[in-house]
C-alpha cells in the first residue's frame, strides 16, 4: 500500500483559521469574519467601529482601504500552496460613499495568475448592498524559500 501525502494549500490553512478564529492582530481588529471561501475568492464581514472614525464622523480611509486588502489578500491566498505568500506590491483604491459604523462585506477575487503575480480585486458594501469602495490590486508571489528579511 502506497501512501501519498496531498498538499495542503493557502484555502486549506484559511478554512482552518477561520473556523478556529486564531486571526492575525490585523483582521482580528478589523473583525474579520469569513462568510465564503472558495478558490479565487472570499467574502467577508467586517464590523466598524466608532473607534475607526475620522474627525468628520466617518469611518477612516485607512481602514476601509484595509479591509479590502484583507479581502483581495487572502482571495490570492487560497491559490496557492500552504507556506507560500503574496505580499501586496501595489494597491489602488477608489471611495465611492463614506461608511459608518456597523456590519461591512467584503469580496475579494483572483483577476489574473502568473507565476510571479497575481492582480486582484475587491470590493466593499453595507450590508445592504450599497458600495462603499473597490480596490484593485497587485501582489508579488513567493515561495517559502524566497521569504526576504524586512
Amino acid at each position: 500500500m502506497t501512501i501519498t501525502k496531498t498538499k495542503r494549500t493557502g484555502l486549506d490553512a484559511l478554512r482552518e483559521a477561520a473556523e478556529a478564529m486564531e486571526l492575525p492582530p490585523a483582521p482580528a481588529l478589523l473583525g474579520w469574519q469569513a462568510l465564503e471561501l472558495r478558490p479565487g475568492f472570499v467574502r467577508v464581514r467586517y464590523e466598524a467601529r466608532e473607534a475607526f472614525y475620522n474627525p468628520q464622523g466617518n469611518v477612516q480611509g485607512g481602514f476601509l482601504a484595509a479591509m479590502l486588502d484583507d479581502a483581495m489578500g487572502p482571495a490570492a491566498f487560497t491559490l496557492l500552496d500552504e507556506g507560500s505568500f503574496a505580499p501586496t506590491l501595489e494597491m489602488k483604491v477608489s471611495f465611492v460613499r463614506p461608511a459608518r459604523a456597523g456590519v461591512l462585506i467584503a469580496e475579494g477575487s483572483v483577476v489574473h495568475q502568473s507565476k510571479r503575480f497575481m492582480h486582484v480585486e475587491g470590493k466593499l458594501m453595507t450590508e445592504d448592498g450599497e458600495l462603499i469602495a473597490t480596490g484593485t490590486a497587485t501582489l508579488v508571489v513567493q515561495l517559502p524559500q524566497q521569504k526576504e528579511e524586512r
